[in-house]
């Protein structure tokens, strides 16, 4: 039988390995402790590895964290702004699509929880919360703006306020991530995320629809 084996060490596949497993074990602490009370030691330990061998990757717990950032939200932004260019169908499809795509990728997962972390600790550290708004939500509200634009200029939405409307629409996934790093764990509540989507989007694009004449 014809069988291709990785010819690598084991000890170098490890080391290959090593810094996905520290931002996975990063971003459960993050999540679940808040950014102040997480320690390097106690991701490290998480990860299976020593204090020392993670410092050979991240220099401090900032550049932790904005790994951890760049690894896991950021390529949902990437691929939501290459819908945005490439997508030939009606901008409530794309609107829909986006949005539906947000949660399975980054609302239904540990990741969702960064920006509860954000808002909670953002007047303790500052740079942290700029670092998220530059690489984050500027260009989170950029590409939405983008969609709301498109549907403008081919007349599937009617003329509104882009820039204030980017702002609405964001709100409430922000209150979705929050509510499932808060309330969600400690309380019987009717709130289910699927569902508070699609009756979001339901009201959200007959609101964008243009009055039928």
């Amino acid at each position: 039988m014809d069988c291709q084996l990785d010819s690598k060490p084991r000890w170098e596949r490890r080391k290959e390995a090593r810094p996905k497993e520290l931002l996975a074990s990063a971003i459960e602490l993050f999540v679940e402790r808040g950014f102040a009370s997480t320690r390097l030691e106690d991701v490290a330990r998480r990860a299976g590895v020593s204090k020392g061998t993670l410092y050979l990757y991240y220099a401090n717990k900032e550049d932790l964290f904005k790994a951890v950032v760049r690894q896991t939200i950021l390529p949902m932004i990437d691929d939501a702004e290459t819908s945005v260019a490439e997508f030939d169908g009606h901008s409530a499809e794309l609107l829909r699509h986006v949005i539906l795509s947000w949660w399975v990728r980054i609302g239904a997962t540990k990741a969702s929880g960064i920006s509860k972390l954000i808002l909670a600790e953002a007047d303790n550290f500052p740079e942290l919360a700029r670092f998220y708004q530059e690489e984050v939500m500027t260009r989170r509200m950029r590409m939405i703006s983008n969609m709301l634009e498109r549907g403008i200029r081919r007349g599937e939405f009617r003329a509104i306020d882009v820039p204030q409307t980017a702002q609405v629409l964001i709100a409430p996934l922000l209150m979705l991530s929050t509510w499932k790093h808060t309330i969600a764990p400690c309380e019987r509540c009717d709130l289910q995320p699927e569902a508070f989507l699609e009756a979001f989007l339901d009201i959200t694009l007959h609101g964008l629809l243009p009055a039928s004449r």
